[in-house]
């Protein structure tokens, strides 16, 4: 069956001088961040379909499908809207979320994503309390209608449409919260 990985590109970047996350180079250097989950999701997933959500300009030359925000100007809350409306379209039952900028992600962790609790309205990892919206999976129609009340009551953060959900914990095992760390400012970007 196929799975419909939405790969987030769209933040401004602004702590990282406006460079695209996504295009800086993995901790090897011999590939972009972007590239390195794109390969991993397809190690990871039996059949995956990626489109790039967000303002994906700047990947141009990947040759992926991307998708605008709907609405623009919210955060990650439209790119989510606009994946959810895309699956739902294509008659799928979920999709993958996913950040551009996981550095340390695994294959496997993604896997185990893909897998954990079928059937769940959403499956997120869960860290010091925090649930993780752009390492999860999504039910397309639940997830929908709760980021579609979330839009119209004007709240706009992630955790707010995670907060109407029946969120299914994806369990970590040891030292695995650090595999999900984000690269959010120059000082992020160090070796490991």
């Amino acid at each position: 069956m196929t799975t419909l990985v939405g790969v987030f590109v769209g933040g401004a970047s602004r702590r990282m001088g406006g460079k695209p996350k996504g295009l800086l180079p993995a901790r090897d250097g011999r590939e972009s961040l972007v590239t390195r989950i794109l390969r991993l999701a397809t190690e990871a997933l039996e059949t995956p379909e990626f489109v790039l959500v967000g303002s994906a300009n700047a990947y141009r030359e990947l040759g992926l499908s991307a998708i605008e925000d709907d609405p623009t100007n919210v955060g990650p809350i439209g790119g989510l809207r606009t994946l959810l409306e895309a699956a739902r379209s294509r008659g799928l039952e979920s999709v993958l979320a996913l950040s551009c900028d996981l550095p340390d992600v695994t294959a496997a962790l993604i896997g185990r994503l893909a897998r954990h609790a079928p059937g769940a309205a959403a499956v997120a990892p869960r860290i010091d309390g925090i649930w993780q919206p752009l390492f999860a999976r999504y039910h397309v129609n639940r997830a929908l209608a709760a980021v579609d009340v979330c839009l119209e009551a004007e709240r706009h953060a992630l955790k707010s449409v995670l907060a109407r959900l029946d969120v299914e914990p994806l369990p970590l095992e040891a030292g695995e919260a650090g595999l999900l760390a984000d690269w959010d400012e120059p000082a992020d970007i160090r070796p490991r």
